[in-house]
């Protein structure tokens, strides 16, 4: 199987501005140094934290961005000397509802898009009704975009990026802001477009997300690439430990540090539900860490207390701790 991407010691390097009134230049790496493929027709997801340099990366394999060194082939182009050769085969859908026109209706917007695209007439008249059907917007069409909800404004985004019907689809964190339902049918909709053997490139936060999508993972950390494989292989980086998830009523501020800080702690992370918390702890001891958890906590209310199998997300978790540790 060929690759739709390749991916070569990619850097992107950028200078800010810092201070008020003493200014100062700092160099900043975004992206530091990766290397990766993605095969045709695979779901390949790009996750890491805020600043990872996800969507660095992203705007670079859609000539958006030119790399400061290193080498990125898209479709067999090269993304910064043969650009414009390659912008007619790829589409690229941010999250969010940016890029429509309201006062148009999602019909009027396909037809003005696909002007830009400079698709025959004859051809668009047949395609926008196959797509607006495709998405999940059927009867809606004709409504102005001022009255959709946010997941359909996401769904007439992919109808939009579908036009000229690319190769190669970039999904930049689709689903975020959507609700359950929402998200659902998007992720429904993902999988129906890589069935049509549509390679994509999908960036999100969401573990579950990549766990139920993704054929292979890249997980990116402070501009490097710090892991790359499927999610099955992913989840035995942390076989050897169990997640204890502890809800704690008024959770002190040092807590998470002073729990970090025993010896039998892999890494902790804290989900917030006012007024309670659930605190998510890695440990090879399982159950049997309990104990010595209470104990750190000294007399906080614990409501209650669950030990489970780690996920995707317990292995990103371990793989991005373990980076910042470095």
């Amino acid at each position: 199987m060929t690759n739709a991407i390749e991916v070569k010691d990619l850097r992107r390097e950028y200078h800010a501005q810092m201070g008020v009134i003493r200014r100062k230049t700092k160099l900043v790496v975004a992206v530091d140094g990766i290397s990766f493929e993605v095969k045709q027709g695979e779901l390949f997801g790009l996750l890491g934290p805020n600043g990872a340099g996800k969507t660095t990366t992203v705007k670079m394999l859609t000539t958006l961005l030119i790399p400061t060194s290193g080498t990125a082939k898209v479709l067999g182009y090269d993304v910064e000397h043969e650009a414009n050769a390659l912008r007619g085969r790829i589409g690229f859908i941010f999250g969010g509802d940016r890029g429509l026109y309201w006062r148009l209706s999602g019909e009027d917007n396909l037809r003005y898009f696909a002007s830009l695209y400079r698709i025959d007439p004859d051809v668009s008249k047949k395609r926008i009704p196959y797509l607006i059907e495709l998405v999940g917007l059927t009867g809606r069409g004709n409504e102005k975009v001022e009255g959709y909800s946010r997941g359909m404004k996401q769904r007439l985004h992919i109808a939009r990026t579908l036009l000229h019907d690319p190769e190669l689809l970039f999904l930049d964190e689709p689903t975020i802001g959507l609700d359950p339902v929402g998200s659902r049918e998007l992720r429904g909709m993902v999988k129906n477009l890589q069935s049509e053997k549509k390679t994509i490139l999908l960036t999100t936060h969401y573990m579950f997300e990549a766990d139920e999508l993704c054929q292979r993972i890249g997980v990116i950390n402070k501009g490097k690439m710090v892991a790359l494989d499927t999610p099955q292989n992913l989840k035995q980086i942390v076989s050897d430990l169990s997640v204890i998830e502890l809800e704690v009523i008024d959770l002190r501020p040092d807590t998470v540090e002073k729990l970090k800080a025993q010896s039998y702690v892999e890494a902790v992370s804290v989900e917030e539900h006012d007024p309670h918390a659930i605190l998510l702890i890695q440990s090879p001891r399982g159950s049997e860490a309990i104990p010595d958890l209470m104990a750190t906590l000294n007399g906080q209310s614990v409501s209650k207390v669950t030990v489970r199998e780690p996920t995707l997300e317990d292995a990103y978790v371990r793989l991005v701790e373990g980076a910042r540790s470095n």
